[in-house]
Protein backbone atom coordinates (compact mmCIF):
# COMPACT_ATOMS: atom_id res chain seq x y z
CA UNK A 1 0.00 0.00 0.00
CA UNK A 2 1.58 3.17 -0.83
CA UNK A 3 1.55 5.80 1.53
CA UNK A 4 -1.21 8.27 0.47
CA UNK A 5 -3.19 5.62 0.50
CA UNK A 6 -2.41 3.95 4.20
CA UNK A 7 -2.73 8.21 5.08
CA UNK A 8 -6.35 8.00 3.25
CA UNK A 9 -6.95 4.11 5.05
CA UNK A 10 -6.19 5.83 8.59
CA UNK A 11 -8.72 8.65 8.09
CA UNK A 12 -10.96 5.91 6.80
CA UNK A 13 -10.65 3.93 10.46
CA UNK A 14 -10.31 7.51 12.43
CA UNK A 15 -14.10 8.19 10.65
CA UNK A 16 -15.65 5.06 11.90
CA UNK A 17 -15.34 5.75 15.80
CA UNK A 18 -13.65 9.30 16.19
CA UNK A 19 -10.32 6.82 17.91
CA UNK A 20 -7.27 4.62 16.51
CA UNK A 21 -4.84 3.65 18.27
CA UNK A 22 -1.24 2.05 16.64
CA UNK A 23 -2.18 -1.03 17.17
CA UNK A 24 -5.28 -1.15 15.28
CA UNK A 25 -3.12 0.07 12.40
CA UNK A 26 -0.43 -2.10 12.78
CA UNK A 27 -2.92 -5.13 12.44
CA UNK A 28 -5.46 -3.58 9.58
CA UNK A 29 -2.67 -1.88 7.64
CA UNK A 30 -0.18 -4.65 7.91
CA UNK A 31 2.54 -1.69 8.57
CA UNK A 32 5.33 -1.75 11.29
CA UNK A 33 4.37 0.69 14.85
CA UNK A 34 7.20 3.12 13.68
CA UNK A 35 5.39 3.60 10.42
CA UNK A 36 2.01 4.19 12.13
CA UNK A 37 3.38 6.66 14.32
CA UNK A 38 5.29 8.34 11.36
CA UNK A 39 1.79 8.47 9.61
CA UNK A 40 0.09 9.47 12.49
CA UNK A 41 2.30 12.38 12.87
CA UNK A 42 1.88 13.57 9.33
CA UNK A 43 -1.29 13.50 9.63
CA UNK A 44 -1.53 15.63 12.55
CA UNK A 45 0.75 18.13 11.26
CA UNK A 46 -2.14 18.58 8.23
CA UNK A 47 -4.39 18.85 11.42
CA UNK A 48 -6.71 16.30 10.03
CA UNK A 49 -6.29 14.33 13.95
CA UNK A 50 -4.83 15.24 17.00
CA UNK A 51 -1.93 13.03 19.06
CA UNK A 52 -2.82 10.96 21.79
CA UNK A 53 -0.62 8.33 23.73
CA UNK A 54 -1.00 5.15 21.44
CA UNK A 55 -3.07 6.76 18.80
CA UNK A 56 -4.96 9.75 17.95
CA UNK A 57 -8.51 11.00 18.21
CA UNK A 58 -10.51 13.68 15.96
CA UNK A 59 -12.53 14.73 19.14
CA UNK A 60 -11.07 18.22 19.71
CA UNK A 61 -12.10 18.92 15.62
CA UNK A 62 -15.02 21.04 15.26
CA UNK A 63 -15.99 19.30 11.83
CA UNK A 64 -16.22 15.82 10.53
CA UNK A 65 -13.17 14.97 7.64
CA UNK A 66 -13.76 16.84 4.23
CA UNK A 67 -14.68 14.81 1.33
CA UNK A 68 -11.57 14.79 -0.47
CA UNK A 69 -9.42 13.31 2.29
CA UNK A 70 -11.83 9.97 2.10
CA UNK A 71 -11.70 7.09 -0.20
CA UNK A 72 -14.36 7.02 -2.73
CA UNK A 73 -15.12 3.17 -3.36
CA UNK A 74 -18.08 4.14 -5.73
CA UNK A 75 -16.41 6.29 -8.33
CA UNK A 76 -17.13 4.45 -10.92
CA UNK A 77 -20.94 4.47 -10.07
CA UNK A 78 -20.82 8.23 -9.42
CA UNK A 79 -19.05 8.87 -13.38
CA UNK A 80 -21.99 6.40 -14.38
CA UNK A 81 -24.63 8.66 -12.75
CA UNK A 82 -22.71 12.07 -13.68
CA UNK A 83 -22.68 11.07 -17.58
CA UNK A 84 -26.70 10.02 -17.37
CA UNK A 85 -27.41 13.37 -15.54
CA UNK A 86 -25.42 15.03 -18.32
CA UNK A 87 -27.25 13.70 -21.37
CA UNK A 88 -30.45 14.95 -19.98
CA UNK A 89 -28.90 18.74 -20.05
CA UNK A 90 -29.61 20.72 -23.33
CA UNK A 91 -27.34 23.51 -24.20
CA UNK A 92 -27.98 26.87 -23.22
CA UNK A 93 -29.91 25.17 -19.68
CA UNK A 94 -29.91 26.73 -16.48
CA UNK A 95 -29.33 24.20 -13.71
CA UNK A 96 -28.67 23.52 -10.19
CA UNK A 97 -25.83 21.40 -8.49
CA UNK A 98 -25.75 20.86 -4.46
CA UNK A 99 -22.74 19.78 -3.22
CA UNK A 100 -21.10 16.39 -2.72
CA UNK A 101 -18.89 13.92 -4.61
CA UNK A 102 -21.56 12.50 -6.96
CA UNK A 103 -22.77 16.48 -7.76
CA UNK A 104 -19.00 16.90 -8.58
CA UNK A 105 -18.66 13.84 -11.24
CA UNK A 106 -21.81 15.86 -12.86
CA UNK A 107 -19.66 18.50 -12.99
CA UNK A 108 -16.56 16.89 -14.53
CA UNK A 109 -18.97 15.58 -17.45
CA UNK A 110 -20.36 18.51 -18.25
CA UNK A 111 -16.77 20.47 -18.22
CA UNK A 112 -15.97 17.56 -20.98
CA UNK A 113 -18.96 18.00 -23.45
CA UNK A 114 -17.94 19.02 -26.34
CA UNK A 115 -21.17 21.14 -27.62
CA UNK A 116 -20.65 23.56 -24.20
CA UNK A 117 -17.17 24.21 -25.22
CA UNK A 118 -17.98 25.45 -28.83
CA UNK A 119 -17.22 29.13 -29.68
CA UNK A 120 -20.55 30.80 -28.80
CA UNK A 121 -21.46 35.13 -27.91
CA UNK A 122 -23.86 33.36 -24.77
CA UNK A 123 -23.41 30.77 -22.07
CA UNK A 124 -23.66 27.75 -23.34
CA UNK A 125 -24.89 26.35 -19.98
CA UNK A 126 -25.85 28.10 -16.60
CA UNK A 127 -25.07 26.80 -13.20
CA UNK A 128 -26.18 27.84 -9.85
CA UNK A 129 -23.81 26.29 -7.11
CA UNK A 130 -23.99 26.61 -3.45
CA UNK A 131 -20.50 24.10 -3.99
CA UNK A 132 -17.76 26.32 -3.51
CA UNK A 133 -15.58 23.48 -5.38
CA UNK A 134 -17.98 23.36 -8.33
CA UNK A 135 -17.96 26.70 -8.81
CA UNK A 136 -14.12 26.64 -8.90
CA UNK A 137 -13.84 23.62 -11.18
CA UNK A 138 -15.93 25.09 -13.66
CA UNK A 139 -14.97 28.71 -13.67
CA UNK A 140 -12.26 28.17 -16.30
CA UNK A 141 -14.77 27.50 -18.89
CA UNK A 142 -15.39 30.61 -20.75
CA UNK A 143 -18.48 29.31 -21.39
CA UNK A 144 -20.23 28.30 -18.83
CA UNK A 145 -22.10 31.35 -16.41
CA UNK A 146 -21.12 30.29 -12.80
CA UNK A 147 -23.46 31.58 -9.96
CA UNK A 148 -22.67 30.70 -6.60
CA UNK A 149 -25.23 31.49 -3.85
CA UNK A 150 -23.10 32.92 -1.24
CA UNK A 151 -23.73 31.99 2.43
CA UNK A 152 -21.60 30.57 5.11
CA UNK A 153 -19.26 27.42 4.03
CA UNK A 154 -19.80 24.02 5.80
CA UNK A 155 -16.22 23.12 5.83
CA UNK A 156 -17.52 19.37 5.80
CA UNK A 157 -18.88 19.05 2.01
CA UNK A 158 -17.87 22.83 0.61
CA UNK A 159 -21.25 23.97 0.64
CA UNK A 160 -22.25 27.38 1.17
CA UNK A 161 -25.81 27.17 3.75
CA UNK A 162 -27.65 30.08 5.64
CA UNK A 163 -30.27 32.09 5.57
CA UNK A 164 -28.02 34.63 2.67
CA UNK A 165 -27.96 31.49 0.37
CA UNK A 166 -32.13 31.27 0.34
CA UNK A 167 -31.92 34.95 -0.30
CA UNK A 168 -30.27 34.23 -3.77
CA UNK A 169 -32.25 31.18 -4.76
CA UNK A 170 -35.42 32.66 -4.12
CA UNK A 171 -34.44 34.83 -7.22
CA UNK A 172 -33.44 32.30 -9.80
CA UNK A 173 -35.55 30.17 -11.78
CA UNK A 174 -33.75 26.74 -12.85
CA UNK A 175 -34.60 24.66 -15.81
CA UNK A 176 -32.72 21.26 -14.07
CA UNK A 177 -31.59 20.54 -10.31
CA UNK A 178 -29.31 17.91 -9.35
CA UNK A 179 -29.43 16.98 -6.10
CA UNK A 180 -26.83 14.72 -4.38
CA UNK A 181 -27.96 12.97 -0.44
CA UNK A 182 -26.62 10.98 1.82
CA UNK A 183 -29.19 8.52 2.41
CA UNK A 184 -32.27 7.35 0.34
CA UNK A 185 -35.44 5.88 1.21
CA UNK A 186 -38.38 4.82 -0.87
CA UNK A 187 -40.72 6.09 2.31
CA UNK A 188 -38.52 8.99 4.31
CA UNK A 189 -37.05 9.97 0.50
CA UNK A 190 -33.79 11.65 0.91
CA UNK A 191 -31.93 12.72 3.69
CA UNK A 192 -28.60 14.32 4.26
CA UNK A 193 -26.08 14.53 6.89
CA UNK A 194 -26.75 18.28 7.98
CA UNK A 195 -29.85 20.91 8.31
CA UNK A 196 -28.66 23.48 6.95
CA UNK A 197 -27.89 21.54 3.31
CA UNK A 198 -30.71 19.63 3.34
CA UNK A 199 -32.74 23.29 3.95
CA UNK A 200 -30.81 24.69 1.16
CA UNK A 201 -31.12 21.47 -1.18
CA UNK A 202 -34.94 21.48 -0.41
CA UNK A 203 -35.05 24.78 -1.86
CA UNK A 204 -32.69 24.19 -4.99
CA UNK A 205 -35.27 21.57 -6.23
CA UNK A 206 -38.18 23.50 -5.48
CA UNK A 207 -36.89 26.44 -7.80
CA UNK A 208 -36.31 24.00 -10.58
CA UNK A 209 -38.71 22.71 -13.38
CA UNK A 210 -37.42 18.73 -13.02
CA UNK A 211 -35.53 18.31 -10.22
CA UNK A 212 -33.30 14.88 -9.65
CA UNK A 213 -32.00 13.31 -6.64
CA UNK A 214 -28.53 11.56 -7.74
CA UNK A 215 -26.89 8.57 -5.63
CA UNK A 216 -25.14 5.72 -6.29
CA UNK A 217 -27.11 2.58 -4.76
CA UNK A 218 -24.47 2.56 -1.85
CA UNK A 219 -27.20 4.81 -0.47
CA UNK A 220 -30.15 3.16 -1.16
CA UNK A 221 -31.92 2.11 2.07
CA UNK A 222 -29.45 4.36 4.68
CA UNK A 223 -31.22 6.94 6.48
CA UNK A 224 -29.15 10.14 7.58
CA UNK A 225 -30.20 13.05 10.05
CA UNK A 226 -32.20 16.00 8.06
CA UNK A 227 -34.95 15.58 5.81
CA UNK A 228 -35.39 17.83 2.91
CA UNK A 229 -39.01 19.23 3.89
CA UNK A 230 -41.06 20.44 1.38
CA UNK A 231 -39.03 18.86 -1.66
CA UNK A 232 -41.24 16.15 -3.53
CA UNK A 233 -39.14 13.73 -4.31
CA UNK A 234 -40.24 12.14 -8.03
CA UNK A 235 -36.89 11.88 -9.78
CA UNK A 236 -33.75 9.73 -9.32
CA UNK A 237 -30.47 8.45 -10.83
CA UNK A 238 -28.41 5.87 -9.83
CA UNK A 239 -26.48 3.14 -11.01
CA UNK A 240 -26.71 -0.30 -11.63
CA UNK A 241 -26.37 -1.73 -8.58
CA UNK A 242 -29.83 -1.21 -7.70
CA UNK A 243 -32.09 -4.41 -7.55
CA UNK A 244 -35.46 -4.59 -8.59
CA UNK A 245 -37.34 -4.61 -5.52
CA UNK A 246 -36.03 -1.34 -4.93
CA UNK A 247 -36.72 -0.24 -7.80
CA UNK A 248 -40.23 -1.35 -7.57
CA UNK A 249 -40.43 0.47 -4.28
CA UNK A 250 -39.60 3.59 -5.51
CA UNK A 251 -41.81 3.26 -8.47
CA UNK A 252 -44.66 2.42 -6.10
CA UNK A 253 -43.84 5.52 -3.93
CA UNK A 254 -44.07 7.85 -7.18
CA UNK A 255 -40.87 7.58 -8.18
CA UNK A 256 -38.94 7.12 -11.78
CA UNK A 257 -35.88 5.53 -11.36
CA UNK A 258 -33.06 6.24 -14.27
CA UNK A 259 -30.73 3.44 -14.01
CA UNK A 260 -27.04 4.82 -14.96
CA UNK A 261 -25.14 2.15 -17.63
CA UNK A 262 -22.21 1.60 -16.64
CA UNK A 263 -19.21 4.29 -18.37
CA UNK A 264 -17.05 1.85 -20.63
CA UNK A 265 -13.46 2.59 -19.46
CA UNK A 266 -11.69 1.63 -22.41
Amino acid sequence: MKRGERLNAILDLLSESNQVDVDDIVSKLSVSPATARRDLDSLASQRLLTRTRGGATIESVAYDLPVRYNRDNHAEQKRAIAYAASELIPKGSVIGLCGGTTSTAIASALSMRRDLMEPSNKPTLTVVTNAINIAAQLAVRPNIKIMVTGGIVNPRSYELVGPYTDVILQRVALDFAFIGVNGLDAVVGPTVNDEGEAAVNALVARRASKAYIVADSSKIGERSFATMTGYVFSNLITDSGITPEEVQAFEEHGTRVIVAPPVDTD
